[in-house]
């Protein structure tokens, strides 16, 4: 039987090395952006979009080796969203998994230049990735630039901080698709296209990306209402506890029959996945 808790340690341990390894030490000057840096890298997040993508290959016939470099970039692209997110410009947030916020411990001015230099490093990182033959050689470098861009995370976080006191479910569903689940669906991809993916692979994978993403944000609102004066956006302004719950069930369903073109052993890990972020709890 799978055992998802003993694939996601072994996963992260591979992911946490190679991040380790390819960002600056501490040590190297100037060493406080570094210690930022590697401060909210390394704050005990479970790794789900880089283990996705590692995931994403090896149903694809790759390898981890193949996809672990557009892996590491994702998480340090990911990381820096959250460092500009929980600025006081944005969500002001004073804590993230526990612990201070980046810019509770480093300063405004540290935190927003940490959350540039991460960015900055992802693509520095993914920019060694060149895709198989079967693909453009910057096709990595092209995925993660449109899910971060204007068109994918930041317009999804624009829309947010700008959002209407009324939203529409419209409205919501635009959210929820940049800010969240086109990172999923790049996830997916970057994996796909590390490990050779033919078109019907690589279209069964980003249906699965871009569903965990939406059902992932719905648990997210689902799980922040249980705070006490949480004023952030969520679906829950539009939909009904029992809506929203129904709507991720829906959508991790469908995530889970996109991907039955792979043999069963190979999709365990996303099925579980997918599993996981419906029953989740934390």
């Amino acid at each position: 039987m799978f055992n998802l808790k003993d694939y996601m340690k072994k996963q992260c341990e591979i992911i946490d090395n190679a991040l380790d390894t390819d960002m600056p030490p501490e040590t190297t000057r100037p060493t406080l952006i570094h210690e930022a840096m590697r401060y909210s890298v390394f704050s005990e997040g479970k790794r789900i979009r880089p283990i996705l993508c590692l995931a994403s290959a090896k149903a694809a016939g790759g390898t981890t080796d193949n996809a672990i470099m557009p892996a590491i970039a994702l998480e340090l692209l990911h990381t820096y969203t959250l460092v500009h997110d929980d600025l006081p410009c944005m969500d002001d947030d004073d804590l993230r998994r526990g612990q201070p916020t980046s810019h509770k411990k480093f300063g405004e001015a540290n935190a927003i230049l940490a959350g540039d230099a991460l960015q900055t490093l992802a693509f520095e990182l993914l920019s060694h990735s060149v895709a198989p033959d079967n693909y453009p050689p910057m096709q990595l470098l092209a995925e993660l630039s449109t899910a971060a861009g204007s068109q994918g995370v930041i317009g999804g976080q624009i829309e947010d901080i700008n959002h209407d006191k009324n939203l529409s479910l419209e409205q919501i569903e635009y959210i929820h698709m940049h800010k969240t689940a086109c990172l999923f669906r790049a996830a997916m991809r970057m994996g796909a296209i590390a490990g050779n993916a033919d078109e019907e692979q690589l279209n069964a994978l980003s249906c699965y990306g871009t569903n965990i993403g939406l059902a992932f944000q719905i648990t997210d609102d689902l799980l922040d209402d249980d705070k006490e004066e949480n004023e952030e956006l969520s679906c829950l302004m539009v939909y009904s506890q029992d809506e929203a719950n129904e709507k991720a069930a829906n959508l991790i369903a469908e995530a889970v029959k996109s991907i039955t073109i792979f043999n069963a052993e190979d999709i365990e890990p996303m099925t579980a996945i997918a599993n996981f972020i419906l029953e989740r709890q934390i």
